[in-house]
């Protein structure tokens, strides 16, 4: 069957005037679904081809999802575990600091006092004259 153009469904009219043959169709047609079968029917294979890489793509993301949760997964499961080394190194880290700073302030203390008993032992002598000087005052002014 040849092919028809769409100029080709009607037939040529008169020109205006008289009645005369009216444009109808020239063939009695199936209608467009037959006209535009051989078109859909060439677009068949690329629409299968397309229908297929959809539904790879579909699947592609569904593994890569699928991928995604097991990594998180076993990311969430790694950090739970490493969880309580983490907060016994934050602990130890803490005491040590806490440690440290006790032990310096512990030594502040220690330097403070040794001077105090290092200035305190040098007035010994001094204080030692001064109070026998003023007992022996005392007691020289007592006396009649």
């Amino acid at each position: 069957m040849a092919r028809l153009s769409i100029l080709d469904r009607f037939r040529p009219v008169g020109a205006p005037g008289p009645a005369g043959p009216v444009g109808v169709p020239a063939v009695d047609q199936p209608g467009h679904a037959a006209e535009l079968a051989p078109v859909f029917a060439a677009l068949a294979a690329d629409v299968d081809s397309c229908r297929r890489l959809v539904e790879d793509a579909q699947q592609q993301a569904d593994d890569t999802l699928a991928s995604a949760r097991t990594d998180a997964t076993a990311i969430i499961a790694r950090a739970r575990l490493e969880e309580a080394a983490a907060r016994a190194d934050a602990a130890a880290a803490i005491e040590h600091a806490a440690s440290a700073q006790d032990e310096r302030t512990l030594e502040a203390a220690r330097t403070a006092a040794d001077r105090l008993q290092a200035s305190g032992s040098a007035r010994i002598p001094e204080t030692v004259l001064l109070v026998v000087d003023r007992l022996l005052a005392d007691q020289l002014t007592l006396r009649p």
